[in-house]
């Protein structure tokens, strides 16, 4: 049995429902065995509890590496095609290629081979888990620094997604070049020519 038959790599992305910034995705992998309760989807764990999990995980990885796929890129492809360049470029800047690979979600990228995709894999498969809390911990960090860019705006805080703040924030402000054009209250702020 050689070293990749006993790895498994988990691929999953945080920001695709942001009307700003990139869509980060996260490729990682864990001994095929790793367990621990504490890692959940993302979605379920405070912004600690994701910092400190984040911390756990990155020292544990036999390999970890992260793709992005700006906004720009986002308004040209769409959001879902943005999401698969954003997970295959997190793939091919690993140095360990497992040949189990499980994608959260139905599509899989083109261009990484085994690859599984299966929907809400980072709800209950522990690779995929740790996987959507470090993208969800890098894709913060990224929109926090964006903040201080954009003072106007409270990146750190919605970190772009659509919430009653973010809004009154387009409505007031106007839209910056990180925000994602093709997205519906950001193209109806540019319609409006608020």
């Amino acid at each position: 049995m050689t070293g990749n038959d006993i790895l498994v790599c988990g691929i999953d992305e945080a920001g695709r429902g942001a009307l700003a910034g990139p869509v980060v995705a996260c490729a990682l992998v864990l001994p095929k065995h790793f367990f621990d309760p504490r890692v959940k989807d993302s979605k379920q764990l405070t912004p600690d509890e994701r910092t400190n999990l984040a911390k756990f995980i990155k020292g544990i990885a036999v390999d970890l590496a992260l793709g992005l796929a700006s906004s720009k890129e986002i308004e040209r492809l769409n959001i879902l095609l943005a999401s698969l360049l954003a997970m295959r470029r997190a793939y091919n800047k690993l140095r360990v290629k497992p040949k189990e690979i499980i994608i959260d979600g139905t599509f899989c990228p083109e261009g990484i081979p085994h690859g599984i995709c299966i929907a809400k894999a980072d709800s209950f498969i522990p690779v995929v888990s740790a996987a959507s809390i470090i993208a969800k911990v890098e894709r913060d960090k990224i929109m926090t620094k964006l903040s201080k860019k954009f003072p106007q705006y409270t990146f750190n805080k919605h970190k772009g997604y659509p919430t009653k703040m973010h809004l009154f924030e387009l409505k007031v402000h106007g839209v910056t070049p990180i925000h994602r054009k093709t997205f519906k209250p950001v193209s109806k702020t540019i319609l409006s020519g608020e």
